[in-house]
């Protein structure tokens, strides 16, 4: 009888019902986690996206749930924002085959593609829908972030230099920089404005913004200092006046696209010296410079580009050739430093209408929401498109990865619907 009784609790406390909650919770902690592991590795986020992805779409399977993950699925990739993102990666595996390097390329389209499919996933589950208790974590995680991060800094990376932990070069803390802005976004708004946000919340949601503003200045990323600028004031413009605010910001995505293959050339020319000077010389003149050998780039394959992921070696493409000798040198640093003319110079034209397009439609998703929700979720698409314009290569997996996990912690709308 006993042993009876003992089975029964047995399979009670193994029963379906409890399998799925848990495995959520392991999933919801790997993206809570996340910003810390950015601090100790500082391209791990895709990896934490990926591994998140297995708690998640199990509960689903153990819910019963898995014809609801392929339907939902569905559902996203054929809305119109989902067919236009389709339609690049399309393009940009089509353009693998006039690239140089065909293996580096394909590459390069796997760390795109990857995290995208990643937070893809974990939307279809179903699983992910953050509870105050997760964002309160999530606030936690960032400040432990920010406040190590600060610390290393503060302290010459001593603490590193001990554990022989990665690189002892400051600007490894540029990545874990940015990746505290973009979570920092969904979390602040959702510690702020829950249903029964307590005192309490919001308190931690202050000390969240100013501890990741105190990182952004302290590190070596002008991109995140310029990113926090930019969050801050379309948060507060789109608060209150919505509508003008969503039209500035589509103004300035078609303006900045339409302009990348000149960017070098205009602001060469009609960028006044005492702005140049206050930049530090890697991100002055010499980034100019740099526009403006990517801009030649565009000019030589102004429609198909010269190959996804070429940016990395476009000085041995053949397409150098075409690029006058002086800006030759420049098209071996890796990227252009900016995502529309990185765009531009790999899919040309036809790949870079295509994310224009999908910034557009992105916006008028977000023009049907009341102006608390679309607030922060602006807010955060102008700091990211303005990191993506001077900062970092455009196709990083930390950094889509960085992306998903903060469309993620937005959650559902309040009708239900997915406004990531």
């Amino acid at each position: 009888m006993s042993q009876t009784r003992f089975a029964d609790r047995h399979e009670s406390a193994a029963s379906p019902g409890r399998l799925p909650s848990r495995l959520t919770a392991i999933g919801a902690a790997l993206l809570i986690l996340m910003p810390l592991a950015m601090w100790l590795a500082n391209r791990s986020a895709p990896l934490m996206l990926g591994v998140a992805v297995i708690p998640f779409i199990a509960a689903a399977v153990a819910a019963g749930r898995a014809g609801d993950v392929v339907a939902r699925l569905r559902s996203l990739l054929a809305t119109p924002l989902g067919l236009a993102l389709a339609a690049f990666l399309a393009w940009a595996l089509l353009s693998i085959a006039w690239s140089h390097k065909p293996g580096a390329s394909l590459r390069a389209w796997a760390e795109l593609v990857l995290p995208v499919a990643f937070a893809l996933a974990i939307a279809a589950s179903g699983r992910f829908r953050p509870r105050p208790m997760w964002l309160r974590a999530l606030a936690l995680a960032l400040i432990l972030a920010c406040l190590l991060s600060i610390v290393e800094l503060a302290s010459g990376l001593s603490q590193r230099a001990a554990l022989s932990i990665g690189k002892l070069v400051s600007f490894v803390f540029n990545r874990p920089a940015i990746t505290a802005l973009i979570l920092a976004v969904p979390a602040i708004h959702g510690l702020w404005n829950a249903p029964a946000a307590r005192r309490s919340d919001r308190i931690l949601a202050v000390i969240l913004g100013l501890t990741v503003a105190a990182l952004a200045l302290r590190s070596e990323s002008a991109s995140a200092r310029l990113g926090v600028a930019v969050c801050v004031l379309c948060w507060a413009l789109s608060a209150c006046w919505p509508r003008l605010t969503l039209t500035a910001a589509g103004l300035a995505l078609v303006l900045t696209m339409t302009m990348a293959p000149v960017l070098g050339l205009a602001a060469h020319n009609w960028l006044p010296s005492v702005i140049l000077d206050r930049f530090a010389v890697t991100t002055g003149q010499a980034r100019i410079d740099i526009w403006q050998s990517f801009g030649e780039v565009v000019q030589a394959r102004p429609i198909i580009g010269a190959g996804f992921g070429t940016s990395a070696s476009m000085d041995q493409h053949p397409v150098a050739a075409e690029v006058a000798p002086e800006h030759k040198t420049l098209l071996g640093v890796g990227h252009p430093h900016d995502m529309p003319l990185q765009a531009w110079a790999e899919t040309g034209m036809i790949g870079a209408g295509i994310l224009l397009l999908a910034g557009l439609l992105l916006l008028v998703r977000l023009r049907r929401l009341p102006a608390r929700e679309m607030a922060p979720r602006l807010a955060m698409f102008a700091s990211a498109f303005t990191i993506s314009v001077v900062g970092h290569g455009a196709w990083q997996g930390w950094w889509i990865a960085v992306l998903g996990a903060g469309i993620l912690w937005f959650g559902l709308g309040r009708q239900g619907e997915d406004h990531g």
